[in-house]
């Protein structure tokens, strides 16, 4: 995987580059639509394409491995083929979500014991399984298997997690280069960098992923608790340390405002299921602030739900009307919820990264914070 840095700013760590993989090149700073089983949720990939305009997606191998499992996706030829992506996608490597089961699963030196929340079936990832799962998936861009640590461990905790995620890395790394991809194109594999809230730890994490040489890193183990600014103190952390010529990838993070202040700091690539989830639930995020399309308010309000006009979504159909889906419980709302807000995503990070290239990053990012902290 090939970077470009096109363009950095004076009075800021912002960044505009791209990068090229086989299914394509994605400009940078980009956010990746959350597909955890295959499928942005509720979306058509001709929505994607034409309508989002979404250059890469994400999708996790964890829920893959369960369903539609590995056999399934080798024998339809990968992902790509599987469900007719044909851009960039990036898989997660399954940490998190095994972190996630809590009581059904066991973490050892050899890797994670869980049990499915499917079946509860029992199941073993090492960092070799992982990586060999990912080849199987077809992803252009990998995860190293990590342990994700809560972001409020303590000092002993954090630190005996990261060793761990460290001695993953190695057998991680070690898999993948002994491994060639399935299907005909190359893969890459991004290490991830933890440490909790503890800055010394996430040095210590920077450093070791950066003697990879690797395509590119990831920074994971943040929006999982810690305080805000703690995470944000953490990413100046961590960038200070990563190649400035390698794309850097803020795992799961966040809402509107967190993704400008990681932009600001230096960070790459993003993805979240919140413009989704939100989204569905009648949340919708505008160059205005936020909206709550249930309330009364909006009745009968027929103006777009962006005055600006951010996606074909604005154009069709009024506040009032998906007010009006959203209280009739019609499926149609939380679809165009879902596409809104996602429209409005990639406007945010193409946004930033013309005014990257412009020179006005910075006050247009703070005009633009105020604004996404309103509730309208």
């Amino acid at each position: 995987m090939k970077f470009e840095l096109q363009q950095t700013t004076g009075n800021s760590n912002a960044r505009a580059g791209r990068f090229h993989t086989a299914h394509g090149v994605v400009e940078t700073p980009v956010f990746m639509p959350v597909g955890t089983v295959g499928s942005v949720k509720g979306i058509h990939f001709k929505e994607l394409k034409e309508d989002i305009k979404a250059r890469i997606i994400l999708g996790n191998t964890y829920h893959l491995y369960l369903r539609p499992g590995i056999e399934v996706l080798e024998r339809a030829g990968g992902l790509h083929r599987f469900n007719g992506w044909d851009k960039p996608i990036l898989t997660d490597s399954g940490g998190f979500q095994v972190f996630s089961l809590g009581d059904i699963r066991k973490i050892t030196e050899e890797g994670a014991k869980f049990q499915s929340h499917i079946d509860g079936s029992r199941h073993l990832f090492t960092p070799e399984r992982v990586v060999d799962i990912q080849r199987s998936i077809g992803a252009d861009i990998m995860m190293a298997f990590d342990e994700c640590t809560p972001g409020d461990a303590d000092y002993s905790y954090a630190l005996k997690s990261l060793e761990l995620t460290q001695r993953w890395l190695d057998r991680c790394m070690n898999q993948f280069a002994s491994t060639n991809s399935k299907y005909g194109y190359e893969q890459t594999l991004f290490p991830i960098v933890q440490g909790c809230v503890y800055p010394d730890l996430r040095i210590k994490a920077a450093e070791h992923v950066a003697t990879y040489q690797a395509d590119g890193y990831a920074i994971g183990g943040l929006s999982v608790g810690e305080k805000e600014e703690d995470m944000y103190a953490m990413i100046e952390v961590v960038n200070e340390v990563l190649p400035k010529e390698r794309p850097r990838y803020l795992m799961g993070v966040g809402n509107p405002v967190n993704i400008l202040e990681g932009i600001d700091r230096g960070i790459d690539m993003f993805d979240c299921v919140m413009p989704t989830r939100n989204g569905r639930n009648g949340m919708l995020f505008t160059r205005e602030g936020v909206i709550n399309i249930r309330n009364n308010k909006w009745a009968t309000d027929f103006t777009p739900v962006d005055q600006d006009g951010t996606s074909f979504v604005d154009h069709q159909y009024s506040r009032a009307y998906l007010r009006h889906l959203f209280q009739a419980g019609e499926m149609l709302g939380p679809m165009i919820g879902s596409i809104h807000n996602l429209a409005f995503y990639h406007w945010l990070v193409n946004e930033a990264r013309i005014q990257i290239f412009q020179g006005t990053f910075s006050p247009w990012k703070g005009q633009m914070v105020k604004k996404l902290r309103t509730r309208l």
